[in-house]
């Protein structure tokens, strides 16, 4: 086991937050990501780093762990014993198969799920009461599989799901629009995957709606430029991975801004996986719709304005996962 120079028993809390620890469980590519990101941001202050590649993890949690004096404090750990995990508030499951160039995330499950069949059962028992996110893809089916093995409540487990490519669309809208992204509001929903739905109908810029915005201007999203928009956040993992062999950097900020959520029990909407009962007709399914986010996990799934084109696409997309997890005995 590997730690840092600053002892978490010397750790104040701040602001009545308290001390909080993020355990990532694969210390690959993304849950390194994650936990620099975690560190850099004081989004916890205690992070430990699980891996079975014991070589891996302690040469991940050296190279942090002497970048601890330019962070806001905070400690770093890490093992290839599963006990490091016990007592951490929000565990992030980013262990999985890599996904390889010109491979779909959904290809990747069964590799993944017969992880999780082993995995799942050791978590909970080091740490029963923490919340999960599981960031490992195919994240959906995935997360959905995590359910069942585990036997977690469904608001205690749930997906990183969709923030990241509502994200990529909301950076391609302000782009083509000259507007910055923060006054972008607009969601993916369904699947992190190919059959995903970017919901055009209720998104809006700065409040006026995404379809008046810039009419007859440069600045208009024509239904061309749209298609061309769910092109791009489509395909924009593909790219991704083609050219450097990972994506890391958004996903990891975009995991943190769900950690900060569930740590500092916001109640901030985001779209996230969770298992779906009764929403708008769809159940017995993971994915993304705006969900309220908070200490205990997921909560109230929100109603979504979207036309009937939508509807119809985000429930293909449920029928879609249904059928892959089926494939796998869930």
């Amino acid at each position: 086991m590997s730690q840092a120079s600053v002892p978490s028993d010397l750790i104040q809390p701040a602001g009545g937050t308290g001390v909080h620890t993020l355990a990532v469980v694969g210390a690959g590519s993304v849950g390194a990501t994650l936990a620099y990101a975690a560190l850099i941001r004081g989004v916890a202050r205690r992070v430990v780093l699980y891996d079975i590649n014991a070589e891996k993890v302690r040469a991940e949690v050296l190279d942090l762990a002497h970048g601890i004096e330019f962070m806001p404090m905070g400690s770093v750990l890490g093992s290839d014993d599963i006990e490091i995990c016990a007592g951490a508030d929000l565990i992030a499951v980013t262990a999985g198969a890599k996904q390889q160039p010109g491979q779909t995330r959904i290809e990747l499950a069964g590799r993944t799920i017969d992880l999780m069949r082993t995995l799942m059962p050791q978590l909970v028992q080091v740490a029963p009461d923490a919340v999960y996110m599981m960031v490992t893809n195919p994240v959906d089916v995935v997360t959905y599989a995590a359910l069942q093995i585990s036997g977690l409540p469904a608001n205690q487990l749930f997906g990183s799901g969709t923030v990241l490519d509502s994200s990529r669309l909301r950076h391609s809208i302000s782009e083509r629009c000259g507007v910055a992204v923060r006054n972008v509001h607009a969601y993916i929903v369904g699947e992190h995957g190919d059959s995903e739905i970017p919901v055009w109908s209720s998104a809006t810029i700065g409040g006026t709606p995404l379809t008046e915005f810039g009419a007859g201007t440069w600045r208009e999203l024509t239904e061309d430029k749209r298609a061309e928009i769910a092109e791009e956040v489509v395909n924009s993992a593909y790219t991704i991975i083609a050219g450097k062999g990972a994506t890391n950097y958004a996903v990891g900020m975009a995991g943190i801004r769900i950690i900060q959520a569930v740590l500092r029990s916001e109640g901030a909407v985001l779209p996230v996986s969770s298992l779906l009962t009764d929403y708008d007709g769809i159940g017995d399914v993971c994915l993304s719709v705006p969900t309220i986010v908070n200490r205990a996990g997921v909560s109230d799934r929100l109603p979504l304005p979207m036309n009937a084109r939508e509807r119809d696409g985000l429930r293909a997309s449920a029928e879609h996962l249904r059928a892959v997890a089926r494939q796998f005995g869930f």
